[in-house]
């Protein structure tokens, strides 16, 4: 199915992918935001996806960029920022609500990107 497409829309889907992970552990981090102890935590994905298609890309094979796009994986980090509160947690609750709401404007980017391309293939399918 994936070949019919092309790897724009298997990027699209990863990327939708990773950045609901990156929602996932925002909206954990708020809901952590009393615990003690508690130490944030943030998703890293886009250098690891860039450098693994832009290798890939080198190759000018569709099938090895699909194939980086696939193995492509988020990193969940621990945030090592001391706290400045008594109960050694670390989450600012600024920060995440920042963060929630830019991962949700990515996310819904994606999705207008989505329903782009399937837009853009339904015409050229309707012109045969």
């Amino acid at each position: 199915m994936n070949h019919l497409y092309g790897n724009d829309v298997s990027l699209t889907e990863k990327t939708l992918d990773l950045l609901w992970e990156r929602q996932n552990v925002t909206a954990n981090n708020i809901a952590n935001v009393d615990t003690p102890g508690y130490k944030a935590k943030r998703v890293t994905f886009e250098n690891a996806l860039a450098d693994s298609i832009g290798s890939s890309a080198a190759r000018s094979d569709a099938a090895h960029v699909e194939r980086a796009i696939d193995s492509t994986s988020s990193r969940v980090l621990e945030d090592p920022e001391e706290s400045s509160r008594l109960d050694g947690n670390n989450v600012d609750m600024d920060q995440e609500q920042v963060q929630l709401v830019k991962t949700t404007y990515e996310y819904e980017m994606m999705v207008n990107s989505a329903n782009n391309s399937l837009k853009r293939l339904d015409s050229a399918a309707k012109s045969f």
